[in-house]
């Protein structure tokens, strides 16, 4: 089925013009220990214009501005704040990690997209029967938990009874609208770990987070203790109620540059590379009904699998205007976000815990980021 998925990306990697005649770059770089640090000019980035594209972020997203904020291109860290080692939850980024164990399970022949969740939770038989792990990881399952009536401001699936199913769906049949969950992505990490047969978390390290480098004692994965009598641990696939991906920006990055690559890393295949372009287009339709319209999460025309994309909105206009269109985001509340540009082979990593900023300033960064890029062919 991944050949089915399959979309062919442009290759970029071999030119690079910089200031005055082309110049051969340098082939896409892996961190080892630590990352590559390059001048900014050796990659074809303006360091000045990226100076001042980084300065408008800092002024324009919360009071931890560009502290743990990083430019990588080309596998080479170009510029970062002062505190990229910094460690917190990244809230809803944690879905994008929760869908990439997917991708793995169903590469492995353990399941589909199209696998009932009640295969593996008999318990959602008599009200949800007909939803799939497809429905969950594009926000269409019309999963509701007990307890998910709104908390003040939070109103998208704050039970903490997540694995309660209740018996008045969100929406039926599922795939009929989108509804931004957080229950449902948490049901979503339970039935992934019976299918697993171990805690997800366990899986992402032996076969993403180990393979890649990321520090062991830079990040972990929220659990919620052993639920259901499955004697394991059941990590959190939402990223709420402290079951969060906890991580520093440095280690972020890594995720974001594996998906930049495609799933390849040091020429080893670690996710299906048909699993990324899949998980990384749009899959949920711009004219698809909203489920939760008083929600301001809204993922019609711009939600992949767990993946916010460049898609194109039901106003008709992009995600982020000024970002190139194959950009990509594993994106959570206070303002942490790992952007993925292929057509500029960077990853942007920006987190903190200050709040959240509008889809505006982040297609303001990027037109000032834009200035300072330059791409191949570009003889400027």
């Amino acid at each position: 089925m991944f050949r089915q998925l399959f979309r062919p990306m442009p290759l970029a990697v071999l030119v690079v013009v910089l200031s005055g005649p082309a110049v051969a770059a340098e082939p896409m770089s892996f961190p080892g220990a630590d990352w590559d640090e390059a001048p900014p000019a050796s990659q074809g980035v303006d360091a000045f214009k990226l100076a001042a594209a980084m300065e408008y972020l800092a002024g324009n997203t919360g009071r931890d501005g560009t502290n743990e904020a990083l430019i990588v291109r080309r596998g080479r860290l170009i510029w970062h704040g002062p505190r990229i080692d910094k460690v917190h939850g990244v809230w809803s980024c944690t879905k994008s990690f929760t869908s990439t164990v997917a991708g793995l399970l169903i590469e492995d022949g353990k399941c589909t997209l199209d696998t009932p969740a009640r295969n593996h939770m008999p318990v959602l038989a008599q009200t949800y029967p007909a939803v799939t792990l497809r429905h969950f990881t594009t926000m269409t399952s019309g999963y509701r938990a007990v307890g998910d009536e709104p908390r003040g401001s939070y109103i998208h699936g704050p039970s903490r009874t997540w694995f309660q199913p209740n018996a008045s769906p969100q929406f039926a049949p599922p795939g009929s609208k989108f509804a931004y969950w957080d229950s449902a992505m948490n049901e979503f990490g339970l039935v992934l770990t019976r299918i697993a047969g171990e805690p997800i978390a366990d899986l992402f390290r032996r076969r993403v987070a180990e393979p890649i480098g990321m520090n062991p004692k830079a990040w972990r994965w929220g659990d919620f203790g052993n639920v259901g009598g499955l004697g394991v641990k059941v990590n959190g696939g939402s990223g709420n109620s402290g079951s969060h991906i906890y991580l520093s920006a440095r280690e972020m990055a890594r995720f974001g540059h594996l998906f930049l690559n495609r799933g390849r890393w040091r020429g080893k295949q670690l996710v299906s590379a048909a699993w990324v372009d899949a998980a990384t287009r749009v899959h949920v339709p711009a004219d698809l009904p909203h489920g939760q319209p008083e929600c301001s999460i809204d993922g019609r025309g711009v939600y992949g699998f767990n993946w916010w994309v460049n898609g194109t909105k039901p106003d008709g206009k992009r995600k982020w205007p000024a970002a190139p269109p194959g950009t990509f985001a594993a994106s959570g509340f206070n303002n942490n976000q790992c952007f993925v540009v292929p057509e500029w082979e960077m990853v942007a990593v920006r987190l903190g815990l200050d709040g959240n900023v509008s889809d505006s300033v982040w297609s303001e960064f990027f037109a000032r980021l834009a200035m300072a890029v330059k791409t191949e062919g570009d003889s400027s």
